[in-house]
């Protein structure tokens, strides 16, 4: 209870900064890919590798990223896809997520068989499968990697994928395509193309 002086009364407010948190104890809030973290499971994207671990430094697998992409897509039912691939079965977490991501024209595999879910996945995979899962939009830009080759698969969605702003390559001169990703890499990449 608060009973009322019979004097005048001086009020004053005192403002304290709220402390933001990690939803990970392994993610920084200074981090370069902590929003990008942050985003990705308060949507439902990752809720990280348990214990309250993110693991932004490990290898991101091809299964990986195709759940991310599929969760961030709402997570939709895919059931009149044959399934072409031996090395995915229907128990595995990204079964789904495989079969969306075929029947979306995302991934076709390694090969007609082969998903390779287990692989770490690659800088020219990711954004192939970014540009793919955004309706293989048109973006010309001039880029100036050395070891971006003329026709490969993967040209377009780094011009798409420079141009707005999904990554800049790994220096001035190089995209790195066959560099693996790590997880911090992977929501940040996903982040920047949904944000």
């Amino acid at each position: 209870t608060f009973t009322m002086p019979a004097s005048k009364v001086e009020v004053n407010a005192t403002f304290v900064k709220e402390v933001e948190t990690s939803p990970f104890s392994d993610v920084s809030t200074s981090a370069y890919y902590y929003e990008a973290v942050k985003w990705a499971q308060e949507k439902g994207i990752t809720g990280g590798i348990g214990n309250g671990l993110f693991g932004p430094n490990q290898p991101c697998t091809r299964a990986q990223i195709v759940t991310f992409l599929w969760r961030a897509a709402g997570s939709p039912q895919t059931n009149s896809v044959d399934n072409p691939f031996t090395d995915v079965k229907r128990s595995d977490y990204y079964y789904q997520a495989v079969l969306w991501a075929v029947a979306n024209n995302v991934t076709n595999g390694v090969s007609a068989t082969s998903f390779d879910p287990n692989v770490t996945v690659q800088r020219d995979q990711v954004v192939t499968f970014l540009w793919r899962a955004s309706g293989k939009p048109a973006a010309k830009t001039d880029l100036a990697f050395s070891d971006l080759a003329d026709g490969a698969f993967y040209a377009d969605a780094v011009q798409w994928a420079v141009a707005h702003g999904i990554t800049t390559g790994t220096s001035s001169t190089t995209f790195a395509p066959a560099d693996g990703c790590t997880r911090a890499q992977i929501v940040t990449f996903l982040y920047r193309s949904k944000n």
